[in-house]
């Protein structure tokens, strides 16, 4: 059976039909540990590449389908003739957010916040396995220019496929330090990410010019393109035909997560996001008070958000 969307992220209580196709024909996964990166091969063919090393936080590049074409934009990981260079932060698919107790681990250099750019560095792999689901977890410690440490995290990683569908559930547990509080604050840039291939997006308008594009946005409530940013949805799809195919990348909030149904970062140049710190951007109707979206977790206290 062939879904017409290609599923990529997404909650571990998932749609049934997608979890018996699944289970009902799985490809072997393997995992493959380099001195930079760990390969990720389903059923013999590239995913994706989980590269720990060589920038400000570790990314998921490239994103492939399941025959081998890219759904992620190159830059700034490879010069592509015709891509954009926006946003030199949006490295594929990566979780991180930009308002860690004032330090910004989302923006790169003088970009975004005027927080001071922290660096979220691999602190090593804990676990690589391949086989029917391949597993994939590490450590991570989330640094302040000046060498503090703010936070760590422990990730797992966990990918399986099909002969024509991808997915990764992507956990995230982020521990604040035994002697100080770590606040998450109330800004729209983060955190559960992916930047798509430029053929995908959806049509916008910049600078008062109108830019075609090929792909749509979309919600579980059926908000679409400039309507589905900032809205709250247990999921968000981003899909657009290429060569006589309909390819897509959805990512769903796990139904525990906090705050769930989170808030979209859903932008028609290609980047979306779950971003469950968002408020205040997401719902400026309602004139919230600055840091009504913050949250913190108390001293050596941890916090987990799940996404498929």
């Amino acid at each position: 059976m062939k879904l017409p969307l290609l599923p990529l992220l997404a909650a571990a209580l998932f749609a049934p039909l997608v979890s018996s196709l699944f289970a009902a024909a799985g490809t072997d996964v393997k995992l493959t540990r380099a001195d930079d990166r760990v390969r990720v091969e389903i059923g013999g063919q590239l995913f994706t590449e989980y590269v720990y090393r060589g920038a400000s936080r570790p990314y998921l590049y490239p994103v492939n389908a399941d025959e081998g074409r890219a759904i992620d934009r190159d830059f700034p990981m490879k010069e592509t003739p015709g891509e954009d260079h926006d946003h030199k932060h949006h490295r594929a698919l990566m979780f991180v957010h930009s308002d860690v107790n004032k330090i910004d681990f989302w923006n790169e250099g003088t970009s975004g916040t005027k927080f001071p750019k922290g660096d979220t560095v691999n602190d090593g792999i804990v676990e690589i396995k391949s086989g029917d689901v391949g597993i994939l977890r590490v450590k991570n410690r989330w640094v302040s220019p000046a060498g503090k440490l703010i936070a760590t995290d422990d990730t797992t990683l966990r990918f399986r496929g099909t002969a024509d569908t991808r997915s990764l559930d992507y956990e995230v547990t982020i521990r604040a330090q035994p002697d100080a509080p770590l606040v998450l604050g109330d800004n729209k840039d983060g955190t559960m990410s992916i930047r798509i291939a430029q053929w995908m997006n959806a049509p916008r308008k910049d600078k008062g010019k109108d830019i075609p594009g090929a792909g749509t946005i979309v919600t579980a409530h059926g908000d679409r393109n400039s309507a589905a940013w900032g809205k709250r949805a247990p999921w968000c799809d981003y899909f657009a035909p290429k060569d006589g195919q309909t390819y897509g990348i959805a990512i769903f909030d796990h139904p525990q997560n906090l705050r769930h149904p989170t808030w979209w970062m859903a932008r028609e140049y290609g980047l979306f996001a779950a971003n469950p710190f968002g408020q205040k951007d997401f719902e400026p109707a309602a004139k919230h008070p600055a840091g009504k979206g913050d949250y913190t977790i108390p001293a050596g206290g941890t916090l987990t958000l799940r996404y498929r």
